[in-house]
């Protein structure tokens, strides 16, 4: 494969891109407290099946998705993004005492439906901030920057409540309630850290709103990355099919937490590198090690029994995940005209959220029905069946070759 011309070390990342990952870490430090344990907390404490663990998990992402949409064609009409990433960040700090003062399932989807609501409102609209005050040459390695500070906060957080959950007894509302802090201190980040690229002295250009009509510029290339992620995420369920497969194999209560801290681990190392390598070779060869780290995690989650296997597995799902979530980004920021930038995020989301939402649901039914292991060779299945699609098919080929828009 061809090396890309690459001029990104004469440039330097914006502090709006650090201050982005400093409150994604924030707020990932307090979300993975609470998602270490709450499957656990699902199904010890409050005693739901594994099916309702992913339908809770899938409605839950699947709502973040939707939110997206709006969230990034609302920005992209008013020309404005802080506003609804200052929302987003906001509602999910709001949402987090819901899950301490949870009693029963339906609650807990309650606070997940409101976590996830901020998400989405905030996830668009931030991805595009980083596109929008980033130059085109070092928009990966931006990317990468802002994902890898987000995946210090998510091995961060299951650290922390790993010592959390051994200072309280392994009380885990208790803990619930330490998780809040840090989502205070995103919010803040966002209000005092975050600037958007105005420039106030400078004459608006005369042109109307963005409406939905406007949706039909992106064009065959964006399509394709949507297509291309979809197939991705039917690969890859929720992490709390993880912690179960720990849980499962005997680690204990106290120590359930270590399965995102070695994953984020992992992801955090390997995220920013990935970036970088994304400004200078070609997605597709990124991608196919992304597909075969998953695959080659998925086989060994199902074949390689006790804890070393277990965890082996995991560090593997979060090497893919290192080589892959970047550069999707990225791919979608490329595809995307600057005005509408907003709009392909969060068309981009809501397909893949449904996506998710898919693959976790069959995966606890899988689970509850067939076992663990059936779940994991079907993820291996069909990462297989989209890293065949990525050799041969000349679609995905044309997709992941196409070079950046001008801005």
């Amino acid at each position: 494969m061809p090396i890309r011309k690459h001029d990104g070390p004469r440039l330097a990342i914006p502090h709006t891109v650090w201050a982005l990952g400093l409150v994604s870490l924030f707020m990932d430090l307090s979300s993975e407290i609470i998602h270490a344990l709450l499957p656990l907390f699902l199904t010890t404490t409050l005693g739901v099946s594994i099916a309702m663990v992913g339908l809770i998990d899938g409605i839950a992402e699947a709502t973040a998705s939707i939110t997206k949409v709006f969230s990034g064609y609302i920005s992209d009409r008013i020309g404005r993004r802080k506003p609804l990433i200052l929302l987003g960040y906001g509602l999910g700090a709001l949402s987090k005492p819901l899950f301490a003062l949870a009693g029963s399932a339906p609650v807990v989807l309650g606070a997940r439906f409101a976590d996830r609501i901020g998400k989405g409102l905030r996830g668009a609209p931030r991805d595009a901030l980083v596109a929008d005050v980033t130059p085109a040459a070092i928009r990966g390695r931006a990317f990468g920057l802002r994902q890898s500070l987000d995946t210090v906060g998510a091995f961060a957080g299951p650290l922390l409540a790993i010592g959390l959950m051994a200072a309280f007894a392994n009380d885990m509302r208790l803990v619930f309630w330490v998780a809040v802090v840090p989502a205070i201190l995103a919010v803040l980040c966002v209000i005092f850290g975050v600037e958007e690229r105005i420039d106030h002295a400078a004459p608006k250009p005369e042109r109307p709103p963005i409406a939905f009509a406007d949706l039909k510029r992106l064009e065959r290339p964006f399509w394709g990355v949507v297509a291309l992620g979809v197939i991705f995420t039917l690969a890859r369920f929720s992490e709390a099919f993880l912690i179960l497969k720990v849980s499962a194999e005997g680690l204990p209560l106290t120590y359930a937490p270590a399965v995102l801290v070695v994953m984020n681990v992992v992801y955090a190392l390997g995220a920013y590198p990935a970036g970088i390598a994304s400004d200078r070779v070609s997605a597709r060869i990124l991608l196919g090690w992304g597909l075969a780290c998953l695959i080659l995690a998925d086989l060994v989650l199902a074949m390689v029994s006790g804890l070393a296997g277990a965890f082996a597995g995991i560090a593997l799902w979060g090497l893919h995940m290192a080589l892959t979530q970047g550069l999707m980004a990225k791919l979608v920021a490329d595809q995307a005209p600057a005005e509408l930038r907003g709009s392909a995020f969060g068309l981009f989301n809501l397909a893949t959220g449904i996506a998710l939402l898919v693959a976790s649901v069959v995966a606890g039914l899988l689970w509850d029905k067939l076992g663990a292991n059936a779940t994991f060779f079907a993820g291996a299945a069909i990462a297989a069946a989209a890293l065949i699609a990525l050799i041969f098919g000349s679609t995905v080929h044309s997709v992941t070759s196409t070079e950046a828009r001008p801005d």
